[in-house]
């Protein structure tokens, strides 16, 4: 072909274009291609410009012929005509690359069909979890089911990768209806084509593919390893870019897994402090208390009071940095409190003397605790123990109560007097 060898020339641009080693596979070719044009498509707000140097470096390097020719002498001499012709200016439009590569479509815009391919429906799944995962991290292997394009056609759905339109509805998908409801009046109404499902083709029992019967995906199953990263928040998202389901000219969605947390029988989480109620006796909130607390991570925590120390009932009392780790600083944690309530001995556990006793230790009464009136001229009251909650439903159940019967009682005279 040619009289001297071809100067060579650069022979690497194309690799660092899909950025690949020379001794890319086919296979790692494809995933380079596929990876970079998404994320570069002019729909999608890329750059036109490394757009097409994707579509021209994969249509080299993916044709075996011309790859060696690049690889032996480098660009110039596709420019110069060697491997069929494929000149700089021969090159196919980026955007029939990318219809070839996705299977017949585009995002729209500058394909030569003018077919927009379509964005999948994102698959969203909740994941619950324990505190106890949240704060010490881990992962969790999920089986899922997906559709998935069949490789036995490439989802084509026939075996000659051809399929023809369907003439129910010439190829749009959608089949209108129109009928007559009044004099002059004229209603059309639009819905899927039944012969074709959509999908404005169809495909011949004999041309249909043994492996997916047409329908150009099948059922795969998928384990996806969930990493539940250390201080997640309840509600946060862990996302799998395009593994949901595949179709054929459709951009696949992701798998979308929503952080649930459980609620836990100790410790309750805001933010990323922690708390924890802990119930005293009289005599540990008096005279000092210890106890070990088991953390989340196993750990044992001793947590004491002061010498001389005295708890009140509803009293809080912080721990620095025994909280749940920060996400994304998991070295920093947040506080852990504690909210302390008292329990009070039943009545009649002192006897007089002992309460005697007792008065002597404790501070004294207040001295105005009776006024300037003498004992036996004051009127005696009797108090008993009573649940606020149940009098409280028992009041409103009484008011309502007394609502309806005045009402009732008003009825009568309201109705006379409309007459």
């Amino acid at each position: 072909m040619f009289g001297r060898a071809p100067k060579k020339s650069d022979n690497t641009k194309y690799y660092e274009v899909l950025g690949v080693p020379k001794s890319a596979s086919q296979d790692e070719l494809k995933k380079a291609y596929r990876k970079a044009a998404i994320k570069n498509h002019p729909d999608k707000g890329g750059d036109p410009e490394k757009f097409k140097e994707l579509a021209q470096a994969y249509e080299v390097l993916s044709d075996p012929e011309k790859r060696e020719i690049y690889d032996k002498y480098g660009e110039d001499a596709l420019k110069e005509g060697m491997g069929g012709g494929g000149g700089g200016s021969d090159f196919h439009s980026p955007f029939d690359i990318f219809e070839q590569f996705f299977g017949g479509s585009s995002f729209g815009g500058g394909s030569s069909r003018g077919r927009r391919q379509k964005q999948g429906e994102d698959v969203v799944h909740s994941l619950k979890v324990s505190l106890e995962d949240v704060y010490n991290g881990t992962s969790k292997r999920l089986s899922l089911s997906r559709n998935a394009l069949c490789q036995k056609c490439k989802g084509k759905g026939s075996k000659s990768g051809a399929s023809g339109r369907c003439y129910g509805c010439q190829g749009t998908g959608m089949r209108t209806i129109t009928r007559q409801i009044g004099l002059g009046m004229i209603q059309q109404m639009q819905h899927v084509c039944p012969e074709c499902r959509g999908s404005g083709e169809v495909i011949s029992d004999k041309d249909k593919c043994p492996q997916c019967k047409g329908n150009k995906v099948v059922q795969e199953k998928k384990v996806l390893e969930v990493h539940v990263e250390k201080g997640m928040q309840h509600g946060q998202k862990i996302v799998f870019q395009g593994e949901a389901d595949e179709a054929p000219d459709t951009v696949t969605g992701d798998i979308v897994f929503v952080v649930q947390l459980k609620e836990h029988p100790k410790f309750r989480r805001k933010d990323d402090d922690l708390y924890i109620d802990h119930t005293l006796c009289l005599t540990e909130a008096l005279c000092g208390f210890q106890f070990v607390l088991t953390h989340l991570d196993g750990r044992q925590l001793l947590i004491k009071s002061n010498p001389g120390e005295v708890v009140k009932p509803g009293q809080y009392k912080a721990i620095d940095d025994e909280g749940m780790p920060h996400h994304g600083r998991p070295f920093m944690k947040g506080r852990l409190y504690v909210q302390f309530n008292v329990e009070f001995p039943d009545t009649g556990v002192f006897s007089p003397d002992q309460c005697r006793a007792l008065e002597k230790i404790l501070p004294p009464r207040p001295s105005n605790h009776i006024s300037n009136m003498e004992p036996d001229e004051c009127e005696e009251t009797t108090m008993y123990d009573v649940n606020i909650e149940e009098e409280m439903k028992r009041q409103r159940q009484h008011r309502q109560q007394e609502a309806y019967d005045e009402d009732e009682d008003a009825g009568p005279r309201v109705q006379c007097a409309q007459q």
